[in-house]
């Protein structure tokens, strides 16, 4: 595990970073490329020194390159309305999508594809998207498709939905689908097919695949500025993975857990295909990579290795954090993140302030030499200037969090959360990222700070407030479960 750097050792390399940028030319707009896992818990990246049964080497040496953070956020804990927040670079609950069925992304908001090819880069998206309509959008369909509606699911048709897909959302090329069959305008061969999308079915290893195609699209770009929004479906259910990846995982475990780890070796080892290719093409040190997570694993509490790897646990594990996804606790929200930009950016950095998926969106728009100003709409910050150590301080800002009935703030050290039915606890992360000592009654005033800051972040929101309805029946389980024995210290 990487060691964490002092502040003052961070300032000394960043000082140093920032003459060496200041004495360079100036850089043409670099590559940008986001790698986003799907379900992978913060447990599960090597670099992180928590779990020994985990491989991946890629990663790890994509943080000695460049940066690790160590309390880094997602928007949501779960896949659409996080990647909805990732997408725009927006709160997704300033648009109302707090949730899936709230989908899907409102065709009036602006996607960081339509800033970058405004800015001249080619545009693709591969793998899991999620932002269409889909069959628990029965508001949408309620006006759109009512007759559609069947059980209170939607049978959405390809017409109605296409208009939300990638290619209408500012990407020249795309390669959607999650599992054997994906939409696209091009090839893994690199060449063009139907330029307004077509259907190809591929029967292998899905994480296999993607990747591929995600090199395909760098071979077909390598000359220009690009931007590639690689969206692994892995090691979210259902579970699979060639014997390639599950034979590097021998011994006694849990089928689930074995299956995960292969999973992520292979989105792994797609990360070192992608870089090695970088290097190939001469443009890896002016590509920023970022590699995060959706939301943290779903362990469904108890990790039960059922059979067939279907719904359930899938594998992955959020240690040393508490709880799991659809939790606004640690271990629903914190994700593994790691940026590279060798042309820009240290080498070998810890960071451990808090930063957000939203920051992804807000760096690379600005790296892309868009101007970012009060009608850009982003909610995220900069944070080249501070990383390259053209700004001495990090970002000031709470960070903030709305789902179900769970609310919650992240300021400093400091976190807050809040829920339908009254629970309210109040941790010092810096001191126990575990949360397990509840600080709500001994620090009442700081408490009701955070509260009346979280309280007024929603009055932006659609809808506004905090959540009023009480915890459901799966929220009472995982809250009940996890913080049974987070007593409030007085």
């Amino acid at each position: 595990m990487k060691p964490s750097m002092s502040r003052i050792a961070m300032q000394v390399i960043f000082a140093l970073a920032s003459v060496s940028i200041l004495q360079a030319k100036e850089s043409p707009k670099p590559n940008i490329i986001f790698l986003f896992a799907d379900d992978w818990g913060y447990g599960d990246l090597g670099v992180h020194g928590q779990l020994a049964d985990v491989k991946t080497p890629h990663l790890d040496d994509l943080s000695e390159q460049g940066i690790l953070f160590t309390d880094a956020y997602i928007t949501a804990p779960q896949c659409s309305p996080s990647r909805a927040g990732l997408v725009t670079g927006r709160y997704q609950q300033r648009f109302g999508f707090d949730s899936i069925p709230d989908g899907p992304l409102p065709l009036n908001e602006v996607t960081i594809a339509q800033r970058l090819r405004d800015a001249g880069y080619k545009t693709g998206m591969v793998g899991k998207w999620h932002l269409e309509p889909n069959a628990v959008c029965v508001d949408w369909a309620k006006k759109n498709q009512p007759d559609g509606i069947k059980k209170n699911r939607v049978a959405v048709r390809q017409d109605l939905s296409q208009p939300y897909w990638p290619q209408e959302r500012g990407f020249d090329e795309f390669f959607k689908g999650e599992l054997k069959r994906y939409w696209c305008n091009y090839g893994l061969d690199g060449r063009d097919r139907n330029p307004d999308g077509e259907w190809v079915d591929d029967p292998r290893f899905r994480v296999d695949v993607q990747t591929e195609a995600g090199l395909a699209f760098i071979d077909r770009n390598a000359d220009q500025p690009f931007f590639l929004y690689l969206a692994h479906y892995a090691p979210h259910v259902p579970l699979e993975a060639s014997e390639k990846y599950l034979s590097r995982f021998p011994g006694e475990m849990p089928e689930r857990r074995r299956t995960g780890l292969a999973m992520m070796n292979a989105v792994d080892e797609g990360v070192g295909r992608i870089m090695q290719r970088l290097r190939e093409k001469g443009i890896a040190d002016n590509t920023l990579v970022i590699f995060t997570s959706d939301n943290g694993a779903p362990l469904k509490i108890h990790k039960r290795d059922t059979p067939g790897g279907g719904p359930g646990w899938d594998g992955s594990l959020n240690d040393p954090l508490t709880g799991e996804k659809g939790m606004v606790a640690e271990g629903g929200i914190r994700v593994p993140m790691i940026w590279s930009w060798p042309k820009q950016l240290p080498a070998g950095v810890t960071i451990n302030e808090p930063v957000i998926s939203l920051d992804m969106t807000a760096s690379a728009i600005a790296a892309a030499g868009v101007e970012i100003d009060s009608e850009s709409n982003l909610d995220g910050v900069n944070l080249i200037p501070w990383l390259s150590g053209k700004q001495a301080e990090a970002p000031q800002r709470s960070l903030f969090w709305r789902f179900w009935s769970q609310s919650a703030i992240r300021n400093g050290d400091w976190k807050f959360i809040v829920t339908g039915d009254g629970r309210e606890m109040l941790f010092n992360l810096r001191d126990d990222k575990e949360e397990q000592h509840n600080l709500h009654l001994k620090h009442a005033d700081r408490a009701a700070r955070l509260k009346s800051e979280l309280r007024e972040w929603t009055t932006q929101l659609r809808p506004k407030g905090l959540p009023s309805e009480p915890l459901n029946v799966q929220e009472i389980g995982w809250y009940d479960h996890y913080f049974e024995a987070t007593t409030p210290i007085k």
